[in-house]
């Protein structure tokens, strides 16, 4: 049987500390909630009555409800006032010393039974365990912030944290409707592992000039459907907590340079840019604290008039290619008003192509999304042809071919010869060099990266690829088409993985090998990432629905052009690709498929 716990104790009532009191509270658990001075204590108290009476005024918490919970808690200053609790959550900011000093005390002050805990995100338990004469009744406890909204629980055990701590934990955290993962002692856990390298890499973009913040951020929402982008989360975590989270992470975890905080955030930081909590990170806010973004220097000018300045007129569109992506092209292009030139190798593969978008735009009809007349319309505007001499009179040439470097440069060289001037030739890439495209052609001043996602016609996202060679106002134009068509469009420079490819595929490789390495398992890391960071789809979801030879194949094109060490492919993804395990495609990848 669990231990059952009647009473615990909070020490530090920041955001974190005062959410983990509200968590223990509504459960009807008797909560000493400690601070190290009177005026820390009342703000204390404010965030969890502020917090309280926001869930009163959304209706989801009944006041005789708050009433109930606020009673539960007894506000104390000093340590003492814990020596009869059964459990202590340690909720104080991410400094070593400061931990091992409480840590030290608690073991004096509390009874020789109580389980002392860390709620650390990035610290060593098993370093914070030795202050005490008891690092068997040490645990990490580790919440995710808001912690009265946020499902996921890491519990962290050292080597000494005996198994009976453990099963008491996380009986308690199923107790407070909690998903808890349980795993060692290991830098940055699960999620914080995963999730501040990616954040990280996102700074060193942004700190290049690679892209803005806007389009960086956006990029991740739409292409991937994360909650936040990466820069506007920095803000939200506070770029000192995620500056300490790096450096402990990097000192710790074999220093792995993707861990190495980039320099911009140690600038900003002791410039006192630290992101919402200040007024100002990344981006401005209204005031201190608060979540609403206002214009700065840096706020783009985001006008219709803006976008179509410079931009060359774009009426009719040519397509090449007969897979999926032109498929869905076609169709975005057809809807959105343009004549649109449809150019496949034969009369049989545009049949095809003519069948796919006519099934596709009907799905719309019947869903309510189209009328039957701007069906018909769009159908209407589709010329078919199975020769390239038909985009002699196009704006615009979109490439949707076959993923192959000579082929696309061959396609280039053709349409170089037949398209009038001025046009803008466009491909899709994902991971090839725009450039080497661009350079087949005598106009590479005209060329330029769409890159769609999958499926074109749903996804909101396109990443508008420039070369070194590509002309301002080809940029302008293509990004006013984006607009015209209803998607986002976010301007990158020419390297491997653009923006989403390059910062999502270090991600799920670093997932695989933190598997490989049996930190933990694939269904405990995708629980981590769903319910700790609102992931849409945990890591080993996405590489099996990606497939595992396309998840191979661009972290190899990252890691030839990068040569960083970090993004060498995990041997595990390569083996697996090997023995065809590629995902739901073969029937399986990390996971078997075939018994669903």
């Amino acid at each position: 049987m669990a231990r059952e716990f009647t009473s615990v104790g909070v020490v530090g009532l920041g955001t974190m500390g005062a959410g983990i009191v509200e968590v223990f509270a509504r459960n009807g658990i008797d909560v000493v909630a400690v601070e190290i001075s009177e005026a820390a204590l009342e703000r204390g108290r404010v965030t969890l009555t502020g917090s309280t009476d926001r869930a009163v005024a959304k209706g989801k918490l009944a006041e005789a409800d708050r009433d109930a919970l606020l009673s539960r808690v007894n506000f104390q200053v000093g340590l003492d006032a814990l020596h009869s609790v059964d459990l202590v959550i340690e909720a104080v900011p991410e400094h070593l010393d400061l931990k091992q000093r409480i840590f030290a005390e608690l073991d004096r002050v509390c009874k020789p039974e109580a389980i002392l805990a860390t709620n650390t995100s990035s610290l060593s338990v098993t370093e914070i365990s030795v202050a005490t004469t008891r690092p068997n009744q040490v645990i990490g406890i580790h919440f995710f912030n808001p912690a009265p909204v946020m499902k996921l629980v890491e519990v962290v055990r050292t080597v000494v944290t005996s198994a009976e701590v453990v099963a008491d934990v996380e009986a308690l955290c199923e107790r407070l409707g909690k998903v808890d993962v349980t795993i060692n002692d290991r830098a940055g856990f699960i999620a914080n592992a995963l999730l501040f390298g990616y954040l990280n890499h996102a700074v060193s973009m942004f700190e290049s000039r690679y892209a803005t913040r806007e389009d960086i951020d956006a990029a991740m929402k739409l292409g991937c459907g994360l909650p936040m982008g990466p820069l506007a989360l920095m803000d939200l975590i506070g770029l000192d907590t995620a500056y300490e989270i790096l450096d402990t992470m990097y000192r710790r975890g074999g220093r792995d340079r993707r861990h190495a905080p980039v320099p911009l955030i140690k600038q900003m930081v002791t410039a006192g840019l630290l992101g919402r909590k200040s007024g100002r990170g990344f981006y401005t806010y209204e005031r201190a604290g608060s979540p609403v973004v206002v214009p700065d220097e840096q706020t783009p000018v985001a006008s219709e008039s803006a976008l179509a300045d410079g931009a060359r007129g774009i009426a009719k569109v040519g397509v090449v290619g007969s897979g999926t992506m032109a498929t869905g092209i076609i169709e975005v292009f057809a809807k959105a008003g343009y004549e649109v030139v449809s150019v496949t190798r034969g009369a049989e593969k545009s049949a095809k192509v003519f069948e796919s978008v006519k099934t596709s735009l009907n799905k719309g009809v019947v869903r309510g999304k189209l009328s039957e007349a701007d069906r018909d319309a769009a159908l209407g505007r589709i010329n078919w042809s199975a020769t390239l001499e038909h985009l002699a009179d196009v704006d615009l040439v979109v490439e949707a071919v076959v993923e192959e470097l000579s082929v696309k440069k061959a396609l280039f060289a053709s349409l170089d010869e037949i398209c009038k001037p001025g046009v803008v030739l466009a491909t899709t890439t994902s991971s090839l060099p725009v450039i080497d495209v661009a350079m087949a052609t005598q106009r590479p001043a005209d060329v330029v990266g769409l890159h769609f996602f999958n499926p074109a016609p749903i996804m909101p996202l396109i990443e508008v690829v420039q070369t070194i060679r590509t002309s301002a106002e080809t940029t302008t134009t293509a990004k006013a088409v984006c607009a015209t068509l209803g998607k986002t469009g976010v301007v990158c420079g020419d390297r491997s993985g653009f923006i989403v490819n390059a910062l999502l595929f270090p991600y799920l490789n670093d997932a695989v090998k933190m598997l490989e390495a049996s930190y933990s398992t694939a269904d405990d890391i995708d629980y981590a990432m769903k319910l700790g960071c609102g992931y849409p789809m945990g890591p080993f979801e996405l590489l099996d629905v990606v497939g595992l030879d396309v998840s191979l194949a661009i972290q190899r094109e990252l890691y030839l052009e990068l040569r960083e060490p970090g993004f060498a492919p995990a041997p595990l993804l390569e083996h697996l690709v090997t023995a065809g395990y590629l995902g739901r495609k073969s029937g399986r990848g990390f996971r078997d498929h075939t018994r669903r």
